[in-house]
């Protein structure tokens, strides 16, 4: 590794294949310029701001870095421009799509940046989004090779950027791609703002982009023909610590998908594959070979991979082996059980020797699929109320096993009812999800210290290893009708956000699909 040039520092440790060096101080563009490729940022001397800088790599996010805050603290002359660079070291730039800069947008709510030339390839040029800051950052790419330069205009993350009349301003034209190099048009979802509450379809916006179908080393172009929406997806609209990173505003969302490879350069995933990944929201995806797997439409269809053999599969069956795992004679209780876990958990719940399974869903028609479809013993329709008492109902002398994807009044009432031993798998909190204040715990906790009850959390992301168990046991009970499924799809991706909303009010049956490619 090169000696760091004077007033530089490494602001991050080797992430995504990309190494980081940020400089600040007089010469530190000098000091640049001879590092090689890379993004340089120049900011107003002795003011505090924060510059977050994504490697895009494949078409994703691969690093997010972080502040380079104090510019100018060591500039020594006021008014002058302190300068900040971030570097690509040499020999990534093959594997990289682009860098794409975080810039600062100004006080009256529009960003007036500079210019971004390329380092890489003028297709790689990616546009700038700003977060709500008080100052404007010139950006610019310095160019061992030559460059296309590209006026850009920033959006606000509150609003669109308006002009004298209070329009909005048109997005600025795209640069023409390098000669001998195709794109492809792709329309993606993106954030457009953060809920507070309950998510509306004003916070999602429909864009249209272009993907090279001209790929690196071991990348595949994959066309999306079925994406999943999920209620975990509305934690991460909000900008908050979590196990998994938020949503960008301005970029597309991100979640399961299956589609089909129309370009490869990979020789495990040939042209014509099927395969699942995680770049759902959009029609068409780059990824690293990496990042797909290949999935085996012979013995079950491509959308089952994102509903029974996919994460939602997987997590009723995590939930009930691991977490709170079943024995044989056990009563099982099951929330959202007409929903993409819950209707597969109460069929494995039996499958593993429950003598008895009980599922609470919202209305008649969903209590009748569980009784007639879904293999459930009894059905509590939660909207009547007297959760509690139907429960006793259902189950007299109490539970084993509680699989709670909701939390809140279901999660208090099964406490209330759980036996001596019983497991409790806490795999997701749906009833809560669009609250603006903390929502209150069970009142009744201490029963389950009582009865020497377990609760546990579980997140699938932590029990992939079971996947090949599961899809093993799975495929064969689905291919002859014991595993019984049913999906609610929406067709065409302008439509997704209505379907992701529908999924947090309860309007699915099953899993939730989206078809990216299919008109409405």
């Amino acid at each position: 590794m090169r000696p760091l040039p004077r007033g530089c520092g490494r602001r991050a440790e080797e992430a995504g294949g990309a190494g980081v060096v940020a400089c600040r101080g007089v010469g530190a563009r000098e000091a640049f310029q001879g590092q090689g490729h890379g993004a340089f940022v120049a900011g107003r001397a002795g003011h505090r701001q924060a510059l977050a800088v994504e490697v895009l790599r494949a078409g994703r996010v691969a690093s997010l870095f972080g502040d380079v805050s104090e510019v100018g603290q060591d500039q020594g002359r006021a008014g002058v421009d302190s300068e900040a660079t971030v570097e690509v070291q040499p020999g990534q730039q093959e594997f990289l799509r682009g860098v794409q800069v975080t810039a600062v947008a100004g006080a009256d709510g529009e960003a007036r940046l500079g210019e971004l030339a390329r380092a890489l390839e003028p297709s790689d040029v990616r546009g700038l989004r700003t977060p709500d800051v008080a100052r404007a950052w010139t950006v610019s790419v310095p160019c061992a090779l030559p460059c296309t330069v590209v006026p850009v205009t920033a959006t606000p993350r509150s609003r669109k950027p308006k002009g004298p009349s209070g329009q909005a301003r048109p997005t600025p034209p795209r640069p023409a791609p390098p000669r001998g190099v195709t794109m492809t048009a792709s329309r993606e979802i993106r954030l457009a703002a953060r809920p507070a509450g309950e998510p509306t379809a004003s916070d999602f916006e429909l864009a249209t982009t272009e993907v090279p179908e001209r790929l690196g080393e071991g990348q595949v172009l994959v066309r999306n023909t079925w994406m999943s929406v999920d209620p975990y997806m509305r934690g991460r609209m909000d900008d908050a610590p979590s196990y998994i990173p938020p949503f960008q505003l301005g970029a597309p969302l991100e979640g399961g998908a299956v589609g089909e490879v129309v370009a490869s350069e990979a020789a495990d995933v040939p042209v014509g594959a099927t395969v699942t990944h995680f770049l759902g929201w959009r029609e068409y995806a780059v990824l690293d070979a990496a990042a797909v797997t290949v999935v085996d439409t012979s013995i079950a269809p491509a959308a089952a991979y994102l509903g029974p053999l996919g994460a939602t599969g997987l997590a009723a069956y995590a939930a009930l082996t691991r977490i709170a795992p079943v024995r044989e004679g056990d009563v099982v209780f099951v929330s959202a059980a007409a929903g993409a876990v819950g209707s597969v958990a109460g069929q494995i719940a039996r499958e593993l020797g429950a003598s008895r399974v009980i599922g609470s869903a919202g209305g008649p028609a969903k209590t009748k699929k569980l009784l007639d479809i879904f293999g459930y013993d009894a059905a509590i329709d939660y909207r009547r109320g007297g959760l509690p008492e139907q429960l006793a109902q259902a189950a007299p002398d109490g539970v084993d096993v509680y699989l709670d994807p909701v939390g809140g009044d279901h999660l208090e009432a099964a406490i209330g009812a759980i036996r001596p031993g019983g497991r409790i798998a806490l795999v997701g909190a749906i009833s809560t999800y669009n609250a603006t204040d903390p929502a209150p715990g069970p009142n009744n906790l201490f029963q389950a210290a009582k009865q020497e009850a377990t609760l546990r959390g579980m997140l699938v992301t932590g029990h992939l290893d079971l996947f090949p168990e599961w899809t093993g046991r799975a495929a064969p009970l689905l291919a002859d009708g014991r595993l019984r499924t049913e999906q609610t799809v929406v067709d065409g991706l302008d439509r997704a956000p209505e379907a992701f909303l529908g999924v947090l009010r309860g309007a699915n049956t099953g899993k939730m699909l989206v078809r990216p490619g299919a008109d409405a």
